[in-house]
């Protein structure tokens, strides 16, 4: 098929030559101007998802704990399940290695595009609104370009993504239980409907409830599975280690299969630099953008280092690798997982991949929602948008497994390279704003955020003297 083959050739480009030293390049770059901050502030960051929001004016907005589920969300999918699968059976168990790798040092991106994100976040009602769109718009000056990484987002989570969910969701149900791909298509659409149509509260409130339970349980049956082969373990990580340097052959593995499909598949699961968070970053009351900047780096952690190390774990562990054929994404981890607790193995995946799947749904689609909004804040224009997403969900439901995932990473990739470029350009503010967090944080204060206090940040809607929350 031409179209298949065509956006298959478009990912190798990218990815190949592109994207993967723009991640790893500017991961290191800002890593060091924040001085390894994604490192010495982790216990800072599980301080700050129970802080409280206040009341201001009588209402209430939307908690760090809410924006950072609302990312989670989006985080912890398919990515997170049949994405690590895809990554090993395609690159061997090295891919595992660089997933951590683009982690790590991406946990440094994302605060860097999550606290632009809140410094240049507008109002929308009670609550925030604001991500790529709206720093290029504000800080760039280039409505035009921000309008282009909106139809970019727009089109990557709010269609392509929740394609890509949906048909995850569909194929892991028809193993498990026999559900034709039509029915859960039909389910999916209205349920999905019902939440993505109660706007951004309904949404923050759903993956508040959703993402915890479903990561823990999660973790907890692969924590078992690792128990259960505990003297299997050091091999595993010498495994994963070996394969990513190319020391090692595994299922024909190489060092740049698994240096490509770890990234690919890292960036799809954690997002970091993909411009997408700050979309959830931004809707955060919080009193120092820098806050929401270190919550959403503590989500990359949890999304690869936890949940995606999870997944790998019960693959690696279980064998299933030796023999493949025939097996699909999903399909890989519902058999590694079947093949250590039992028949029961099946359900769990698929009750797991709803939940994750279903999350993320509607997580990407607020991030296309707040992007319709900055193209045209029309109620009417917003509807018909919802119904495209609708309608992409029916279509991922029961559409082409390799056509879905590989329109998806095109436009993963376009995004990331747009967002990378800008925020670049406007790292000297992040890591300005980190710093004016940091010397708060050193004299016991809780840091409150001062635009006069960063050079050259000039006038920003929600802070300083326009602040109308906390």
């Amino acid at each position: 098929m031409f179209l298949e083959t065509l956006i298959s050739n478009l990912n190798d480009w990218l990815y190949s030559y592109i994207l993967i030293a723009m991640l790893v390049g500017l991961g290191i770059y800002f890593t060091i101007k924040l001085r390894f901050g994604q490192f010495r502030l982790i216990g800072n960051m599980l301080q700050l998802t129970t802080e409280a929001v206040e009341v201001a004016e009588g209402r209430k907005g939307i908690s760090p704990f809410q924006a950072f589920c609302i990312s989670a969300a989006s985080r912890i999918g398919t990515g997170n399940i049949a994405g690590v699968a895809i990554a090993i059976a395609a690159g061997g168990p090295g891919a595992v290695f660089w997933m951590w790798v683009i982690a790590l040092i991406g946990g440094a991106t994302s605060f860097v595009e999550s606290t632009l994100g809140q410094i240049y976040k507008v109002r929308d009602g009670d609550t925030f609104r604001g991500g790529p769109a709206y720093y290029i718009e504000q800080a760039i000056g280039s409505r035009g370009l921000g309008i282009f990484f909106s139809i970019l987002t727009a089109v990557t989570f709010g269609l392509a993504f929740n394609s890509v969910q949906a048909n995850t969701i569909a194929n892991a149900f028809k193993t498990a239980f026999n559900i034709e791909p039509i029915t859960m298509a039909i389910a999916l659409v209205l349920v999905a409907g019902y939440i993505i149509f109660g706007g951004v509260r309904r949404i923050a409130n759903a993956s508040s409830v959703i993402v915890p339970v479903m990561a823990v349980i999660y973790i907890g049956v692969a924590l078992f599975i690792m128990i259960k082969n505990i003297a299997l373990v050091p091999q595993m990580f010498g495994m994963i280690i070996a394969n990513a340097f190319g020391v090692r052959q595994v299922l024909g593995g190489t060092m740049g299969a698994a240096i490509i499909n770890g990234v690919r598949r890292g960036l799809f699961s954690n997002e970091a630099g993909m411009g997408s968070v700050p979309n959830a970053a931004a809707t955060a009351d919080t009193s120092h953008p820098a806050k929401q900047g270190l919550i959403q780096t503590l989500g990359v952690y949890v999304d690869t280092l936890l949940v995606c190390s999870a997944t790998a774990f019960m693959i690696l562990l279980s064998g299933v690798l030796e023999n493949t054929s025939g097996l699909e994404g999903i399909q890989i981890t519902q058999a590694a997982v079947t093949s250590q607790v039992g028949a029961w193995g099946d359900t769990f995946i698929a009750i797991s991949v709803l939940l994750f799947a279903f999350s993320s749904i509607i997580g990407n689609y607020y991030y296309g929602e707040t992007n319709i909004e900055f193209i045209n804040p029309n109620s009417t224009f917003l509807t018909i948008y919802r119904i495209m997403v609708l309608a992409m969900v029916f279509f991922g439901s029961i559409g082409n497994f390799g056509l879905v995932w590989n329109a998806a990473d095109v436009f993963m990739g376009l995004m990331a390279v747009v967002n990378l470029i800008v925020i670049t350009k406007l790292g000297p503010i992040a890591y300005a704003t980190f710093e004016d967090y940091v010397s708060q944080l050193k004299s016991g204060k809780n840091p409150v955020f001062d635009p006069d206090n960063i050079p050259g940040l000039g006038k920003v809607e929600c802070w300083g003297k326009n602040k109308v929350s906390r």
